[in-house]
């Protein structure tokens, strides 16, 4: 990869509404709740001008509950996440998703726990 750039980061939320009603009054925006499959999502205002990484609040049931850590989870842009999945585990880290599609028109995500314990994800469109 020659840039190594963030795409987008998820915050995750026991209480969706709560949440959103939290990050509206403190940003004084208006958060876009979307529910996708499992998942629940608030997505934050972003712009297409290429600055800076859009994101979401996020509840799922499990996703974040299994994998025992808290905290935002950064997703790392990539041309293909499989490129990236498949080194993990050489690199002394281990995946815990695999390459997933998460939606036709948003394309593929992966997660992987990094040599120091951090959970990050990967999302490419291909």
């Amino acid at each position: 990869m020659k840039k190594v750039t963030v795409g987008w980061f998820e915050i995750p939320v026991n209480d969706m509404d709560r949440a959103i009603t939290f990050y509206e009054n403190v940003f004084d925006c208006k958060l876009d709740k979307q529910v996708m499959g499992d998942f629940e999502m608030a997505w934050f205002p972003w712009g297409d001008d290429g600055k800076g990484a859009g994101g979401s609040l996020v509840y799922h049931k499990d996703f974040y509950e299994t994998s025992n850590f808290a905290g935002t989870l950064v997703y790392f842009s990539s041309e293909d996440c499989a490129v990236q999945l498949a080194k993990v585990e050489t690199a002394g880290g281990k995946v815990q998703i695999d390459k997933k599609l998460i939606a036709p028109d948003i394309g593929y995500m992966g997660v992987f726990l990094d040599s120091e314990g951090n959970r990050i994800a990967i999302h490419s469109r291909s």
